[in-house]
């Protein structure tokens, strides 16, 4: 596949099927790559932007994929398309509303609640402390 993408580098569709072949093999930088190509390539194929819509579905990048598969919704030409689009597009919500999102403001990283559990405890050993009774000589 990748001999086949270097020999015909401007053919959205090969670069769209290389990037989902890289999904598969877990190259997820790789499939970035490719299929951020296929888009720009071809800005108007469903497939291309319903596949990069699922990858950063896959990788909970919520704002992007959703402005994919929107897109590919919106290229849809047949009832099948609409079809694959409106699912990808209610997974998405389901998605955002159970608050699963890796980007944007509401994502903290995964040690946010380790290190607030740490500084909630650091703060209330120091009031600890401080309300302890000083005793006097």
């Amino acid at each position: 596949m990748r001999e086949c993408v270097q020999a015909h580098p401007e053919v959205s569709e090969l670069r769209v099927l290389y990037g989902m072949a890289l999904c598969v093999d877990f190259k997820v930088q790789d499939a970035i790559e490719e299929l951020r190509e296929g888009v720009r390539l071809a800005p108007d194929s469903f497939i291309a932007h319903l596949k990069m819509g699922e990858l950063w579905l896959r990788l909970r990048v919520i704002e992007k994929a959703e402005e994919h598969t929107h897109q590919a919704a919106m290229l849809a030409r047949n009832i099948m398309q609409s079809d694959l689009a409106r699912r990808q597009a209610a997974t998405l919500r389901t998605l955002v509303h159970n608050g699963i999102k890796r980007d944007g403001p509401s994502y903290k990283g995964p040690w946010y609640l380790v290190t607030t559990l740490r500084k909630l405890w650091k703060r209330d050993r120091a009031e600890g402390e401080a309300l302890a009774p000083v005793e006097t000589q």
